[in-house]
C-alpha cells in the first residue's frame, strides 16, 4: 500500500507538468502570428541601390530568358512588351562591344517565335527549358566554352526565369547582374519582390548586382 500510495503524489506532479506545458503550447500557438496574419502590416524595406556596370566581352555573356510571343505579349505580360526597346539597345549595346549573347525559349516555343526586335542572329545559342535555364540544357557547357564568368540577366518572368537563372548561375560560381528594367513580370510586386531577393539572398546576393540599362557602359 506504502507504494501505492507513494507513487500518486509524483503522478499528479507529472500530470500538472504535462497538463502545464499543454497549455503554455497552446498559448503560445494561439498567440503566434504567421504571415499570412500579418500580411497588411509589413513595411516594404528601401529600395535596393543599382550600381553602374561596364561590359567586357572576355568574360561577360547578355541571357535573353523567353522574350517568345508565347509568355512575352501585350495581353498576358504587356511589361514585357514594354520592356523591348531598351532591351534592343542592350542588345546593340553588347554585340557591339563584342559580348556573347544567349537566348532561352519557354516550352513549346521556336527561335522564330522570340520579339522581331530581339531576333537572334545565326551562331547565337538558343536553349530551351522552364524557370531554371541550366535545367536540362547546355547553358552552362555554352558559357564555359566562351569563359564566360559574368552574367548579364534579362527576360520574363523576374520571378521566374530571372530569379531562377540568376540563382543557378550563383550556385556555379558565376556572378550575375541583372538591370531591373530588363526584367518584367505580370505585375509591380513580382518585379520588387524578385529585385529584393537578388541582393538578399543567401549566395545569390554576395554574386549578385542590380543596376538598370542606363548605367550600363
Amino acid at each position: 500500500m506504502k507504494r501505492i500510495f507513494a507513487a500518486r503524489p509524483f503522478c499528479m506532479a507529472v500530470f500538472t507538468c504535462i497538463l502545464g506545458a499543454m497549455i503554455i503550447i497552446g498559448g503560445s500557438a494561439v498567440q503566434a502570428q504567421t504571415i499570412i496574419d500579418e500580411w497588411d502590416t509589413v513595411k516594404a524595406p528601401e529600395a535596393p541601390v543599382l550600381k553602374p556596370v561596364t561590359l567586357n566581352a572576355k568574360t561577360m555573356a547578355l541571357l535573353l530568358l523567353d522574350f517568345n510571343r508565347q509568355v512575352c505579349n501585350s495581353d498576358r505580360r504587356p511589361r514585357c512588351i514594354a520592356s523591348i526597346p531598351k532591351m534592343a539597345h542592350l542588345l546593340a549595346l553588347a554585340r557591339e562591344k563584342g559580348v556573347s549573347v544567349v537566348y532561352s525559349i519557354t516550352s513549346g516555343a521556336k527561335p522564330d517565335d522570340i520579339a522581331r526586335e530581339l531576333a537572334p542572329l545565326p551562331g547565337e545559342p538558343v536553349v530551351q527549358s522552364g524557370p531554371d535555364k541550366f535545367l536540362g540544357t547546355p547553358l552552362d557547357k555554352i558559357l564555359k566554352n566562351k569563359g564566360v564568368r559574368i552574367l548579364l540577366v534579362t527576360g520574363t518572368t523576374a520571378q521566374g526565369a530571372v530569379l531562377y537563372t540568376a540563382s543557378a548561375a550563383a550556385f556555379r560560381g558565376y556572378r550575375v547582374i541583372v538591370p531591373v528594367d530588363g526584367m518584367s513580370a505580370e505585375n509591380l510586386y513580382a518585379e520588387k519582390v524578385t529585385a529584393w531577393l537578388l541582393v538578399n539572398a543567401p549566395r545569390l546576393s554576395a554574386a549578385g548586382t542590380l543596376t538598370k540599362i542606363d548605367l550600363i557602359r
